[in-house]
């Protein structure tokens, strides 16, 4: 996940630029998979790994310095994380349910990467243009993204053929699932 994640950013980060160090970014996807078919523990760890390259671009090679090399990822593993508590908490896989409901779904699963950003943003940038570059720039194309990811997200929790794939993948990966 954590490569899919890299290669699903460096293709919108090539084809998405906005402005300069603003750019598209469903590396996400990545991470809401692993979250929400893995489970909390590899959606947070995915995340990390997913968080790696746009911590780069967006840090040392972007506005945020080094402080982006560790806030991307973390806000990526938070994202990862939630959306894994909150497949456990609604049974997703165990229980038949609307595919519909990976769109809600993926917006809270967000929240928390939102919060921990809001937070980056104003240590980056101080009380004052922090929130103003967070509620101007950052939350808007983040919205944007999401709004993107979560019906990518709806779509894949309906299809039979990539649920089977990928179940029988953390299946075969949870050791306790085989149990």
């Amino acid at each position: 996940m954590g490569a899919l994640g890299t290669a699903l950013f460096a293709i919108s980060y090539s084809v998405g630029q906005i402005a300069p160090s603003v750019a598209l970014d469903f590396s996400l996807v990545a991470a809401f998979i692993a979250g929400f078919y893995g489970g909390p523990k590899v959606g947070f760890i995915s995340g990390l790994f997913v968080g790696i390259l746009p911590g780069i671009m967006f840090g040392p090679l972007g506005m945020g310095g080094a402080l982006g090399l560790i806030g991307l990822p973390i806000g990526k593993a938070l994202s990862g994380m939630t959306a894994g508590l909150i497949a456990k908490a609604a049974k997703f896989g165990q229980t038949p349910r609307s595919s519909l409901l990976g769109i809600p779904a993926s917006y809270l699963a967000y929240v928390p990467e939102a919060i921990f950003t809001y937070g980056y943003f104003i240590l980056l940038s101080g009380p004052v243009a922090g929130p103003a570059t967070f509620f101007v720039y950052i939350l808007p194309k983040a919205m944007l993204e999401v709004t993107i990811i979560s019906v990518i997200m709806a779509a894949l929790m309906g299809n039979t053929g990539f649920n089977n794939f990928v179940r029988g993948h953390f299946t075969q990966m949870n050791p306790a699932k085989l149990a």
